[in-house]
């Protein structure tokens, strides 16, 4: 019995001494973690800038030919001769395409033969019938065959105009589709003429900006092609007609390319200025934080790490001469600090700051889903978020 005893004893004493030794291991972590502080989060910043910003109804739109059209031929035949280069610019009513036409010319002589036939006996039968030779039947009868003697002249002479094939007005030629000798069937494409100053910029904007346009504003049309150039152009046209599908209108600008680096078909985007120009402090998009109960940034603040705790409140502020000596002073430590902020238009990657941040405050734009109200920050802006009023898709 004594014997048991004993050896409870010592396992009694076995864990006591091994839950101590844990304990004080753990005791000793904390106090190391403690020691440590709060650790110091990596973020980005901006210092806040007050802009000047145009209020503007972006739109993307697509370009059209003021007048464009591919040509073809009303009637069907062998194709004689081509008088256009490919691309060329060519003039109104310049020749194009001439189709072989020996037999329409022949039977055009033969009609204009018969057509002379019948006004000549038009004209003796007139003599005739003021000596009263002839009855005013055998007259009428007579102007009635010169009539269709003619009449077939003239269906015979649009026949042949029809196989010389024309420009309809000033352009530029695409490629050619056809050669000499293909027998081309009518309404076949022969090529496409397009007038390319100035074009035409269709575009849609939602009903709630119509209201802010009307014809003859001022429109900027910047193409991905070509992102160092802006063309300029003003509204010529507002359709009348909501679309029901998309609540979008439909408007037509006039834009000026003298250049002719605008084709039709070609994607660009359309910039209207409306209203006056406004002054905002501006942000990146990515230093607000959107929450059900409003929008937050994080700005900068610093604090000073030898300002005494709370908990040492009331123990006596060391002495001057006990704080000089060969130690320099500690820096300043930098803190996030969380506040509301009111926000306005976006424009690219910026958002406008109506109420909450005042130009020259120094505001966090990443890392913000670490921090908390007095986090402890370190700032590392080697990498930056995007704030670009006009941003434009990276090539890759």
């Amino acid at each position: 019995m004594k014997r048991w005893m004993v050896l409870i004893g010592v396992v009694l004493v076995l864990v006591l001494v091994i839950g101590g030794i844990k304990g004080y291991s753990v005791y000793k972590m904390v106090q190391g973690f403690k020691a440590m502080g709060v650790p110091k989060q990596t973020v980005s910043t901006i210092k806040a800038e007050a802009q000047d910003w145009q209020t503007e109804v972006a739109a993307v739109g697509s370009v059209r030919a003021v007048r464009g059209a591919d040509l073809s031929a009303e009637v069907a035949g062998i194709v004689d001769a081509v008088q256009f280069e490919n691309g060329a610019d060519v003039k109104a009513g310049q020749l194009l395409v001439r189709l072989r036409s020996a037999d329409d010319a022949a039977e055009l002589a033969s009609l204009k033969a018969s057509a002379e036939v019948a006004e000549t006996v038009y004209k003796r039968d007139q003599a005739q019938l003021e000596a009263q030779a002839i009855s005013q039947a055998v007259l009428d009868n007579d102007a009635a065959t010169l009539k269709s003697a003619k009449a077939q002249v003239a269906k015979q002479q649009a026949l042949l105009d029809k196989k010389v094939i024309k420009a309809p007005f000033a352009g530029r030629l695409g490629l050619r589709a056809v050669d000499e000798g293909q027998y081309l069937t009518a309404g076949a494409k022969i090529v496409t003429l397009q007038t390319l100053d100035p074009v035409y910029v269709d575009f849609q904007v939602p009903q709630q900006s119509l209201a802010q346009l009307k014809t003859g504003q001022h429109v900027d049309i910047v193409a991905d092609t070509f992102p160092d150039a802006k063309f300029s152009g003003e509204i010529l046209a507002i359709d009348p007609k909501i679309d029901s599908d998309t609540r979008n209108v439909q408007l037509r600008a006039r834009v000026e390319n003298p250049q002719r680096l605008l084709l039709p078909g070609m994607y660009v985007n359309a910039q209207v200025q409306v209203g006056n120009s406004n002054r905002y402090v501006t942000l990146p998009l990515t230093a607000v934080t959107y929450n059900p109960y409003g929008q937050t940034v994080y700005v900068v603040t610093h604090g000073d790490p030898a300002a005494p705790a709370p908990a040492d409140a009331g123990k006596p502020a060391a002495t001057p001469a006990a704080t000089s000596g060969t130690a320099p002073a500690p820096a300043d430590v930098l803190t996030a600090k969380q506040i509301f902020v009111t926000v306005g238009a976006k424009r690219g990657d910026q958002v406008a700051i109506l109420k909450g941040v005042e130009p020259g405050d120094e505001v966090i734009t990443s890392g913000q889903l670490k921090l908390r109200n007095g986090s402890p920050i370190v700032i590392d802006n080697s990498v930056m978020p995007t704030n670009d009023p006009n941003p434009k898709p990276a090539e890759r």
